[in-house]
Parts: structure tokens; sequence; C-alpha cells
């Protein structure tokens, strides 16, 4: 049996959150699936080698191990959609970003099945992340919490056109402080390697179920979301090949990113 997530504890205020890296689909769940299921397209692929410089930055990690085909951990519990009027694939969902059907067409997850899943895997990494954040607050006053994201630059699902490079979500400025938004947004205008990429501030994405429900400024805890274009740092056709050439363009820009992340934790707990 799987373990539900992979969990490194680091020693700075910033916890990196992954909730959509897993791949593997139980036996018992794959049986009810359709083959396309197996090519996992929605992955948001390969970021632990992407964010390789996050151990030596001394941050937590907490990285899925199961595919969000078998249960999205960034949805709400009670499968609330968070962009009202807007398409979005649910806490167990049926489709792929493409609309191909996922399960067979009398295999679809019962309710039972569904808390089943919650009960499994959601309620463990959400577990694992209240306690670091909790750990990490009573250690440094302040933390920040990055939830680590990356989807193909081209969805029409879920929008027109091609997505920014690098998409940021606080929620509309309410899971962080403005002052840290600011900060972050100060770094993509002066560091060097960012004039190579387009970004956008709470545009289509806005942050997930993590980041509008751990994101409580009042309480010392920050969130941000990025939602990176595959496109920076992978090939986006399968079989989804990591682009070292493309990654290592990037990785200077992310680690000033954390760095910054950190620096302002630890600065304003100081102030």
């Amino acid at each position: 049996m799987h373990p539900a997530f992979h969990f490194q504890p680091g020693s700075v205020p910033l916890l990196i959150s992954m909730p959509h890296v897993g791949t593997t689909i139980p036996a018992e769940v794959a049986a009810q699936m359709l083959p396309v299921a197996q090519e996992k397209a929605d992955t948001d692929w390969h970021l632990p080698l992407l964010y390789n410089m996050a151990q030596e930055l001394g941050t937590s990690t907490l990285i899925a191990e199961h595919s969000r085909y078998v249960i999205d951990l960034n949805r709400a519990p009670d499968n609330a959609n968070l962009y009202p009027g807007q398409d979005t694939t649910g806490l167990c969902p049926v489709d792929t970003f493409a609309k191909q059907p996922l399960y067979l067409p009398d295999q679809l997850p019962t309710e039972s099945e569904i808390q089943r899943r919650i009960s499994a895997y959601w309620q463990p990494y959400h577990q694992q992340l209240q306690a670091e954040l909790a750990r990490l607050q009573r250690q440094h006053g302040r933390v920040v919490l990055w939830d680590a994201h990356s989807i193909a630059s081209v969805v029409p699902r879920f929008f027109d056109g091609r997505l920014p490079d690098l998409n940021f979500g606080t929620a509309d400025q309410k899971s962080c402080a403005a002052a840290l938004q600011q900060r972050l947004a100060d770094c993509l205008q002066s560091a060097g390697d960012a004039q190579s990429y387009s970004h956008v501030f709470n545009g289509r994405f806005k942050g997930g179920y993590i980041t509008r429900q751990y994101g409580q400024p009042a309480q010392h805890i920050h969130a941000v979301q990025l939602e990176m274009s595959q496109r920076v740092y992978m090939n986006e056709a399968a079989p989804y090949a990591y682009r070292p050439d493309l990654a290592q363009q990037v990785q200077g820009l992310l680690r000033q990113l954390l760095q910054q992340c950190i620096d302002w934790a630890n600065e304003t707990e100081a102030a």
C-alpha cells in the first residue's frame, strides 16, 4: 500500500505543497476506470524535480502520492465549486481536462466510495499540512504556504488562448498579506530571469481550496498558489518529458521567489 504523501520537514517558515503531482492509481480504483486514466495527462508533472532547490533552502515539502484522478486534494471535501459559473473538475473527477470519461459507464464513484477516498487519501494529506503549518507558526511566528501547481499552456475547457507562464493566486489578496504579494511582484520586476516569462496575479487561477482554506493572514499564515505553464519546463505532449534545458532557466527565478517568502516571513516576525 502506498503512503498518502511524502513529507520532509524544514527549518525555515515556508511549506511547499504539491497536491497534484501524484501518479499512483490503486488497483481497486483502476479497475473501475477506462484506459485513458492511466495516461494521467492532467498531472502536475515533475514539480519535485523542478523545485529541487527546496531542501537547500530549508523549506518543508508535502508531496502527494496519488493521482488527482483518484481524489483532488485541492478541492473542498463537500465538492463546492471554487469558480462559480466556470467549468471545473470535481473532488473525484469523472473526466479529464479534455472531457474524456475516466470511468466505465456503470462504475462511477458512489458516495460511499468518495467518502472512503476522503478518509484514505484526502484527510491524511490535509492533516499533515495543518500540523506542519502549526509547527512552523509556533517556531517562527509567521509562515508562508506555497501551493505549487502546473498545467498545460492551452486547455480550452478552462481558459481561452494560451495561459501566462506564471499564474499567481492569492484569492484576490485574501490569502496573504498585501505586502507579501507586493514583494513577489517586485521580485518579478527586478529579477533578470523574470523578463522571459509572462505572469499575472489572480487571473484565471486565484488559488484553489488549499490556498483559500489555509491562507489566514490574521492568523499569521500566508498562502500563495503558483500555477505554472508546463511549456516553461517540459514537453506538453506525451510522454511529458522533463526538459532540463528549459527548467534550469526558470529555477533561478523560482529560488528567488521562494527566498523572498522566507525573508519576508522572517522580517515580519522580527518586526
